[in-house]
């Protein structure tokens, strides 16, 4: 009982500081992740690959969110810098929380009616269409995220509540 009355006082406490102190407590306390943002672009059964010096294979277009940037905005802004594409990103089709490597992967699906002619920028040299399967050569973070695609066109299954009286 005074465990419970300790904890609760602590939580109102904490809720009685200013934002920015509890804000800098929280976040020395709690881990920091790394968040990025990919697009996977298709057409006719094909995804748009990227190859990047930087990189270990081919790769997605997509890359890191500045601080206070949004997801959709960061994978709008990258493909257009790596590939000079303009997309609608729409909602996100998978989100990935990688708590061995602390980042977080938010996928999005891009669907083009037509082929579009890619423009590369400055970090990618090379750019094709490939059928997933047939990818041999891309590197960690491509393949996770490919394999949270491949889960995410699964059927999902709802969630209970366990114990649950029938």
């Amino acid at each position: 009982m005074l465990r419970r009355k300790v904890g609760t006082a602590a939580l109102v406490g904490f809720r009685m500081m200013p934002a920015p102190i509890s804000r800098t407590l929280v976040r020395a306390g709690t881990p920091n992740y790394t968040v990025g943002a990919a697009a996977l672009i298709e057409h006719e059964g094909e995804v748009l690959m990227l190859w990047q010096p930087h990189r270990h294979g081919w790769t997605l277009p997509g890359g890191l969110l500045s601080r206070g940037e949004r997801p959709e905005e960061a994978v709008r802004r990258e493909v257009a810098e790596e590939t000079g594409l303009s997309i609608e990103p729409g909602d996100p089709l998978a989100v990935g929380v990688h708590p061995q490597t602390q980042q977080i992967d938010v996928i999005y699906r891009v669907r083009a009616s037509v082929r579009p002619q890619v423009e590369l920028a400055t970090e990618a040299r090379k750019a094709q269409w490939w059928n997933v399967s047939d990818l041999t050569e891309t590197d960690l973070d491509t393949r996770r995220i490919l394999a949270l695609v491949a889960q995410a066109d699964r059927d999902h299954r709802p969630g209970r509540l366990v114990g649950e009286a029938r």
